[in-house]
């Protein structure tokens, strides 16, 4: 029998052998030249080697059909890919800042023909470390090297929103944005370690302060409180001389207790108890 072969048009691969499994051989490289998968996460676009790209054309997933020599897919991975991008800037306060974002992008499935005709299949080489270091420069300027930290949360917020924006210009979505790093140069790590110090010993020395004056305000008016009990005690005796005998009673009263309760034994005379409380008019009488 004679052989019988022929090749692919495109990818050059044996279509046929001698004898009788010839037509099966051909018929199930024919449907390979002619068929092409699209697999799970992908999408395909198709060039057309008389017509160029076919614009409206984006195969989802599955198996597709095509014309072999005149028309080729391309297929794009269009699952989210993490990407991490450094740049080094300068703040407001022209401090050096080295920032790290952490990037998830992927193709806008519904324009690829675009996507390619523009950038090609490698377009996140293309895109993304130009536009994240615009973006980063743009917004860091806008802050002082303490703003960086202490309004952290905003300055995501703006890297985010204008770094979506641009992508959407490149037919790029972006999933999320998020800071990963955030340093200063050693300079300036070694002067706000100093400011701080400084700081926490001012505030220090503050506190002793105030706790002085807060001390000589305290004796001050207990000095006053005790002058003034004084005097309302001078009043209180000059007033009624029965007052100061009731003071010596409350008193004996209070060393009887404490004597009383005491586990020792103690001899007092009745001079000590504050007991002799008649006056020399009592003895008169």
């Amino acid at each position: 029998m004679p052989v019988v072969k022929q090749t692919c048009p495109v990818t050059g691969a044996l279509l046929g052998l001698d004898g009788e499994g010839a037509g099966s051989v051909i018929k199930v490289n024919v449907c390979a030249c002619v068929c092409f998968p699209v697999e799970g996460g992908q999408r395909a676009i198709i060039f057309n080697r008389i017509g160029g790209m076919q614009m409206d054309t984006v195969l989802a997933e599955g198996l597709h059909f095509r014309i072999p020599w005149f028309q080729y897919p391309i297929i794009y991975d269009i699952r989210a890919k993490p990407r991490k991008i450094s740049s080094l800037t300068g703040s407001k306060d022209l401090q050096m800042v080295n920032i790290a974002v952490r990037v998830l992008s992927r193709p806008m499935a519904s324009n690829l023909p675009v996507l390619y005709q523009k950038l090609g299949k490698d377009y996140d080489e293309r895109v993304l470390p130009s536009i994240v270091n615009e973006v980063l420069k743009s917004v860091v300027a806008k802050f002082n090297a303490s703003q960086l930290i202490t309004q952290r949360a905003q300055v995501s917020l703006l890297v985010r929103r204008e770094l979506f924006e641009r992508a959407k210009d490149f037919n790029i979505i972006l999933d999320d944005v998020s800071i990963t790093e955030l340093s200063f140069s050693s300079q300036y790590t070694a002067a706000v370690e100093a400011k701080q110090v400084a700081q926490q010993e001012a505030q220090r020395a503050q506190f002793f302060v105030e706790k002085a004056k807060q001390d000589q305000r305290q004796k001050i008016i207990q000095a006053e409180g005790e002058a003034e009990a004084a005097k309302m005690l001078g009043q209180a005796v000059t007033k009624n001389p029965g007052y100061l005998k009731l003071r010596k009673i409350r008193a004996a009263q209070n060393i009887a207790k404490t004597v009383a309760l005491s586990q020792n034994k103690v001899y007092l005379n009745s001079d000590s108890l504050v007991l002799n409380l008649q006056d020399q008019t009592s003895f008169n009488k």
